[in-house]
């Protein structure tokens, strides 16, 4: 499946997805392995490619069987998280299993999407936070659940392709100081979201 975008003419009768389900399921959690990271003990990155985002419409409309308003709805929601050949898209969520300690961080944690960069030699990419929610309250709680995008320049992409190169992906909030490289099969795989 290629392109940067989902129609929807692209979508799939819920009887004939049903039928292919249970395959396309393998097949996406194969494809994520080398599409997320773990960056602290707590973050992981899950990054979006136009399969990822295609199954996620998918499972939300067989899961909640909403009828064509529903389709027009999560269009909406994931079309804007397919990478359009010149970012990458993460899903960053803050995976806390234990309530009271989840709490507790998430209410440290405001403003941690600003903190988000991928580094590559001297290149430094930005995470832009999506723009329509604020994911941190004013009372400086934050969302256990951020979309973020990081726009490349020309030059950038090239770094980021050339295999062996080192690419870290890091946080950098007063409680929250992590990084980490991403493995090589993650880069390649990464890479196809340049085109």
């Amino acid at each position: 499946m290629g392109g940067h975008t989902i129609c929807r003419t692209d979508i799939m009768p819920l009887d004939e997805y049903a039928k292919e389900r249970a395959e396309r399921r393998r097949r996406i959690t194969s494809l994520k392995k080398n599409r997320r990271i773990t960056v602290g003990p707590d973050i992981t990155f899950y990054f979006e490619n136009r399969d990822t985002i295609f199954h996620q419409i998918h499972e939300m409309l067989w899961i909640e069987k909403g009828g064509e308003a529903q389709i027009e709805d999560e269009l909406r929601a994931y079309v804007p998280l397919i990478p359009d050949g010149r970012t990458l898209v993460a899903t960053m969520m803050i995976e806390i299993e234990e309530e009271e300690r989840r709490r507790r961080v998430l209410a440290g944690l405001g403003g941690i999407e600003e903190t988000i960069a991928i580094a590559i030699g001297n290149e430094t990419i930005a995470a832009v936070s999506e723009s329509e929610v604020d994911r941190t309250t004013p009372e400086g709680k934050t969302s256990s659940v951020h979309f973020l995008k990081f726009p490349f320049s020309p030059v950038q992409i090239e770094a980021f392709r050339t295999p062996g190169n080192r690419v870290v992906i890091g946080i950098q909030h007063d409680r929250y100081d992590h990084m980490a490289a991403l493995p090589e099969a993650m880069r390649s795989a990464l890479s196809e979201d340049f085109a």
